[in-house]
């Protein structure tokens, strides 16, 4: 079986309210490498699962990050776009390494942790399994590089740990590949518009704490104006950010949607009130994110086609994935 070279692998998960975050964070990146890589992009619907989702809002938001990636310019004749729930191996792989990883390995994950909460005994198997999952998504597709953010990386080293140890117990030598992380230049870390110390979040009970790619040039603009800030005008330098939150983020969001350092972009507006800073922001998230969302709005009010590149995408999947888990089944000694 012939080992590809530059297979990237990623995934968005469809919990609805798809902001800011999401597009300058991962979906963004996914449309950089479309020309130096093979690219399988996932709607992972079974890692939504792992909490509580309506069936039918779900349905609805599997749609919406196609939408969003196809927007953004992800083409899906070229690479592989699909929902992962269409693709039966992601699971059956899922639970082969269910019985290679080590439970000691899932303990150290921080997310679980974080997301569960204290009330961590009502939270699902699956939340707490999910890194395995991750891992199984992965290395379906033998993929070599994963573009990961700060808060994945330690997903992606126990997909590494996993596949290095599937190959050693089942004399399977570089049959699985340790995928690569793609770190894709500075971070774009794109905090609440209301609490700069935390991540923008989906979840956030507050509607003024994010951008979503469904907002209006109105909404936008603001939520842009709503933002948290400081009553200091805007440093010369970098440093001069430290310990004020609110302005920071709001300076890497500029920087991100511009393509510039926070150092240009303080460089061009060093000494300027927000008064003056905000509008230039809001204008210039207009500029990037409109038609973005209009043309989601479009793809979104065309079912048919969503779901036939879904299909189509799921097809392609197949095509890599079944020869995969069929070795894996042999190495087992599944019959």
């Amino acid at each position: 079986m012939d080992q590809p070279q530059n297979r990237v692998f990623s995934g968005v998960q469809p919990t609805g309210n798809l902001h800011l975050g999401n597009y300058l964070g991962a979906i963004r990146n996914f449309v950089g490498l479309q020309d130096t890589h093979e690219c399988i992009y996932c709607v992972v619907d079974m890692h939504a699962i792992t909490v509580w989702q309506d069936p039918k809002e779900l349905a609805a938001n599997t749609r919406e990050v196609a939408a969003a990636y196809i927007a953004a310019g992800i083409d899906p004749e070229r690479h592989i776009v699909f929902n992962q729930s269409k693709v039966a191996a992601h699971a059956e792989l899922a639970w082969i390494l269910n019985c290679v990883a080590r439970i000691g390995w899932l303990n150290r994950m921080t997310q679980f942790k974080d997301k569960a909460g204290k009330d961590r005994e009502k939270a699902s198997v699956g939340l707490y399994a999910y890194p395995v999952l991750m891992a199984a998504d992965i290395l379906v597709y033998r993929a070599t590089h994963v573009p990961v953010g700060e808060d994945q990386k330690q997903h992606l080293e126990l997909a590494r740990d996993t596949a290095q140890k599937f190959n050693n117990d089942f004399g399977a030598e570089g049959f699985f590949p340790l995928p690569e992380p793609l770190i894709m230049g500075p971070a774009t870390r794109v905090m609440s518009l209301r609490d700069g110390t935390k991540k923008m979040s989906k979840s956030d009970p507050s509607d003024l704490s994010r951008i979503t790619m469904r907002d209006s040039a109105d909404d936008i603009s603001k939520k842009i104006r709503k933002a948290q800030t400081d009553p200091d005008p805007l440093p010369e330098t970098v440093e001069g950010l430290e310990g004020r939150a609110g302005a920071d983020n709001l300076v890497g969001i500029y920087a991100a949607l511009a393509g510039k350092s926070k150092a240009e972009v303080l460089a061009e507006f060093a000494g300027a009130q927000f008064s003056v800073f905000k509008p230039a922001l809001a204008d210039l998230a207009v500029e990037k994110l409109s038609p973005i969302t209009n043309e989601m709005k479009r793809l979104m009010d065309d079912k048919a086609y969503l779901d036939g590149v879904l299909e189509r995408g799921a097809a392609r999947a197949r095509a890599i994935a079944d020869p995969v888990i069929a070795r894996v089944r042999e190495f087992v000694g599944f019959i």
